[in-house]
């Protein structure tokens, strides 16, 4: 007689079997991750493809566009967007699938559980090796770190270091590429330095900025074209703390110039978001970035800028026909083969390895009380941090040639400013001040040199009558844009100067005079002056305290009588 409980338990125990013998098959499988775009699952039954791959970002959910199909049918494939980890739209998708390819939903359940397995594992093994790519530090051998300090030792360092950073690829820009990379190693202090270069279009801003980042550990440096208004909250609390953020275009960055400022002032960004937790309910979170960086940028606009200028070393690029000359040759000899590029990946790497062994330390300048900057100055509170900054940024770049110290309270090690790193932060911040103390921006000062130079050529009787000269005289020497050419003129005019002489603004144009003006000459001797007294006062104040620093270790001279009493004592 035939029973029927048997039976279905019978067919139980074979669906069973047949769904488990499906899973360990499901479970052997692994995701093809050869296409990121087109992430392929297949099993005996069913061909799951993720079209676009998933995003790394947002754990919390899995949004994919899935293409399930048939492994061994001519059946359309079911094509749906979907998030994995919701479970109403998992359910609605699977029954989909089942009435479309008429299939059993515990397969179908089975086979998208795995599927998502396979995406997670997938997921964090990206973001595992993307952090493990962004945080790759190269660890020095024994023998690197030695060369490195030894190097750190020389006796004229920052001599050698400007002749190294030639070597490797930079035409001229001695100083700026120096103070470039000054600015880049205080990355590792408290208070970084930051920096602005200024130039017009086509001289190599950009080139200059990379070529110097060259010379830092790649690790340590974020180079970026542009940024979105909240990019900067994004960064992990300590991601970019100690770091040299690269901007190629301050254009590109206008949307964060307020983050910046607050990271280069405060050291420290912060804001409060809401967001939705997984229950779907809404929170309020605070978002904190901790600096402080080092943030190099290059701009045309000085004036638009000025808030960041403000925080910043400005440097103005060599826009010479010298300067042109030389780097027109560097290209024409490295398209022959002729430049030796080895060795200049060579030197970038022992200035690399001279960055990695410079450790955070302390330093301590005593003569600060002595530092003054010009009194022509229209910014001196701005102006002597950076001063003071960029002294003990040198101090630190010579940390293994200046003895450590101990502070007898708290016991923190630092080390001191020499009168030799004032000497040389002044030597080399000279052009850098006198652009502080100028009224002109940099392009229009460097325009007005150049037709003072040119005066009497522009005013050749032949050509205008000795009535001075036109902006068509100076265009057709220099091709300057009209307008950029109209705006330094009348930077010019509004200062004195230069004098409008006659013209008509309609048709021949204006023409213009060079009025007799010495403050030019006279700021850059009172400029020279002051640094000069200033210098001349600590190197006095050091020699004063080295003297009495070599009495105190003196043994103190025992008298006669004294000898006689420790003599009598010890009978």
């Amino acid at each position: 007689m035939f029973n029927s409980d048997i039976c279905f338990r019978f067919v139980i125990d074979i669906s069973e079997k047949a769904l488990k013998n499906i899973f360990q098959h499901m479970a052997a499988r692994k995701l093809n991750t050869s296409n990121p775009e087109s992430l392929e699952y297949t099993n005996d039954i069913l061909k799951q493809t993720v079209l676009g791959g998933i995003k790394l970002e947002g754990l919390d959910r899995m949004r994919v566009t899935l293409k399930v199909e048939l492994t061994d049918s001519s059946r359309p494939p079911v094509r749906h967007n979907l998030d994995l980890y919701n479970d109403s739209q998992l359910e609605k998708f699977i029954r989909k699938i089942a009435e479309k390819l008429e299939i059993g939903t515990s397969v179908i359940a089975a086979s998208l559980s795995e599927l998502t397995e396979q995406l997670e594992k997938y997921r964090l093994d990206e973001i595992k090796h993307q952090q493990n790519t962004a945080n790759e530090i190269k660890h020095l051998t024994e023998q690197e770190k030695t060369e490195a300090k030894e190097n750190l030792k020389e006796p004229n360092l920052l001599e050698t270091t400007a002749k190294d950073l030639q070597n490797t690829g930079i035409q001229g820009e001695e100083k700026n590429a120096l103070i470039l990379l000054l600015a880049m190693t205080s990355r590792k202090m408290k208070d970084p330095l930051s920096v602005i270069c200024l130039a017009k279009s086509g001289v190599g801003k950009s080139y200059l900025m990379e070529k110097v980042a060259q010379c830092i550990p790649s690790e340590e440096a974020k180079e970026h074209t542009q940024f979105s208004g909240n990019s900067f909250y994004y960064f992990k609390r300590e991601e970019i703390k100690g770091t040299v953020f690269l901007i190629e275009d301050l254009d590109g960055a206008q949307a964060v110039m307020f983050p910046i400022r607050e990271l280069q002032t405060k050291k420290r960004i912060s804001k409060t978001v809401t967001i939705k937790d997984k229950s779907g309910q809404m929170r309020t979170i605070t978002l904190i970035v901790e600096g402080p960086v080092s943030v190099i940028g290059c701009t045309t606009k000085e004036k638009i800028y000025e808030d960041n200028a403000n925080r910043a070393i400005l440097i103005y690029l060599d826009g010479s026909k010298e300067q042109d000359e030389r780097i027109m040759n560097y290209q024409k000899n490295l398209r022959a083969n002729l430049i030796d590029t080895h060795t200049e990946k060579q030197l970038q790497e022992k200035l690399q390895n001279m960055q990695r062994v410079l450790e955070p330390v302390k330093v301590v300048n005593p003569y600060a009380p002595l530092i003054n900057i010009p009194e022509e100055d229209f910014k001196p509170r701005r102006t002597l941090p950076l001063l003071l900054g960029f002294i003990e940024t040198i101090t630190f770049y010579h940390q293994y040639q200046r003895p450590q110290q101990a502070d007898e309270t708290t016991g923190e090690i630092y080390i001191e400013v020499h009168p030799t790193d004032v000497e040389a932060a002044f030597k080399l911040m000279q052009d850098v001040l006198f652009r502080k103390a100028d009224e002109l921006s940099g392009a229009a000062r460097e325009f007005y040199q150049y037709i003072s130079h040119k005066e009497r050529k522009f005013t050749d009787p032949k050509h205008n009558n000795g009535k001075g000269f036109y902006a068509r005289n100076v265009r057709e020497e220099t091709r300057v844009h009209p307008r950029t050419l109209n705006r330094y003129l009348n930077e010019l005019a509004e200062y004195g100067l230069i004098q409008i002489t006659g013209g008509n603004k309609n048709t021949t144009g204006y023409s213009y005079k060079l009025v007799e003006n010495r403050s030019y000459e006279a700021l850059q001797k009172s400029i020279d002056t002051q640094i000069e007294k200033v210098v001349k006062e600590v190197w006095k104040v050091h020699t004063e305290r080295s003297r009495n620093t070599n009495e105190q270790k003196k043994p103190k001279k025992v008298s006669r009588t004294s000898k006689t009493v420790v003599g009598q004592l010890s009978d």
